[in-house]
């Protein structure tokens, strides 16, 4: 019973810092969404202007909840600093950290479970954790050395060794994680750079700014113009960031062969669609990138689409079924879970009994053969024969 109420316990903290990674992660992409449309819908002031003679660079009107704005944005800064200048921040940092909260909750808390799979490589707990603390830190010093760099000068081909470097994170972690695991610490690695970006570039660089202004000299611009680059690159890891924090859901991407790959297309499909709307705010309709980002999506789930089931006459007997069910998947699937760290079934499905397992007779043929996403990281050790003999069973119509 205290091990049930322990679990039971951590379910709701998961449920509550889930909600909290939502909500604040809604504010903060809310934020960069907007600011980096009011960057690109801005339009210069007309030359010789009270506008252009008081440095402003761009300016729009707009509408909304009945009533009228009108953004203006200094080419480097205003005149005077004003009494009341709001910051974007914390929306950045407690997503972070109710993501990594998150993170430790549900992977390293469960680390035998959610990270490891033996079929994969045979690691200890210990091992997994730091393979995936060791992600988030080394992906944001590469990161940042390479933004630092001359290469930091050519955003084009920065933007190209990024993708290739974070596809060849993707590889190594797929060689040495779960499949589910793998994606969500790309993602976590994604984040992090992001919440960097913010805490170490960012934000020190507006404090050097409005400290600049206090006493009485005019900016250095690089500082705003390191933190443009930032924003931007932060911009375009939202799409596969988003992506790949519902990809634990659907068990075909993040637990096929080829893993690694599925998630570089997904990710190089959410940048062309980020692309062509940050485009579009500039005035610039490039059909071309939504149509090449929706044909990658088409193209992967063609991809990786399971064969259609071929049925067959065979005769299997349902008891030997049952019994691979009872002693490979039920400790999760039950009423009253067994396996640790699971206060209840996976999301809700019960295996515990003949009707059961003919009701979720197609979701066991695919996450048990087609996908061999269950168990999860084979945690109960089911066998090659045994996923073939539950596949000629729903072959035969499931009897």
């Amino acid at each position: 019973m205290d091990a049930f109420l322990l679990t039971y316990g951590i379910d709701w903290l998961n449920l509550l810092v889930r909600w909290l990674h939502l909500v604040t992660g809604i504010a903060w992409i809310g934020a960069s969404f907007y600011f980096v449309w009011l960057d690109n819908s801005i339009r210069p002031p007309l030359p010789g202007s009270e506008l252009a003679k008081r440095g402003v660079s761009g300016e729009l009107w707009a509408v909304h909840g009945g009533g009228f704005y009108n953004p203006q944005k200094y080419l480097v800064a205003p005149a005077t600093l004003p009494p009341t200048l709001h910051w974007f921040k914390w929306e950045a940092y407690w997503t972070w950290i109710s993501g990594f909260a998150l993170l430790t909750i549900v992977y390293y808390f469960n680390a035998s479970a959610m990270m490891i799979d033996r079929s994969v490589a045979d690691l200890a707990v210990w091992q997994a954790i730091a393979i995936g603390l060791g992600t988030l830190l080394a992906g944001w010093t590469v990161y940042d050395l390479l933004c630092r760099s001359p290469l930091g000068k050519r955003d084009g081909l920065l933007g190209i060794v990024l993708y290739v470097l974070i596809v060849v994170a993707a590889y190594v972690l797929s060689t040495l994680l779960s499949g589910r695991a793998a994606y969500i610490h790309v993602g976590a690695m994604l984040g992090t750079i992001m919440v960097g970006n913010v805490l170490m570039v960012i934000m020190p660089g507006q404090r050097k700014m409005v400290a600049a202004m206090q006493a009485g000299q005019v900016p250095e611009a690089i500082h705003g113009q390191r933190a443009k680059q930032r924003s931007v690159h932060n911009n375009y890891f939202t799409l596969p960031v988003l992506f790949i924090m519902i990809s634990n859901h659907y068990a075909m991407t993040y637990s096929h062969a080829y893993n690694w790959l599925v998630l570089a297309a997904i990710m190089a499909a959410g940048v062309l669609i980020r692309h062509f709307f940050n485009l579009r705010h500039k005035g610039r309709i490039v059909w071309g990138y939504p149509v090449a980002g929706v044909a990658i999506l088409l193209a992967v789930a063609i991809a990786i689409a399971p064969k259609p089931v071929a049925r067959t006459g065979a005769v299997v007997d349902f008891k030997q079924v049952q019994a691979i069910i009872d002693q490979r998947c039920v400790a999760c699937h039950a009423a009253q879970p067994t396996q640790p760290g699971f206060a209840a079934a996976p999301l809700g499905v019960q295996l515990h009994t003949a009707a059961l397992i003919h009701q979720h007779a197609a979701g066991i043929y695919q996450q048990v053969v087609q996908l061999k996403a269950m168990p999860i990281g084979n945690l109960t050790g089911i066998t090659d024969d045994e996923r073939a003999l539950i596949g000629k069973w729903y072959a035969a119509g499931a009897p």
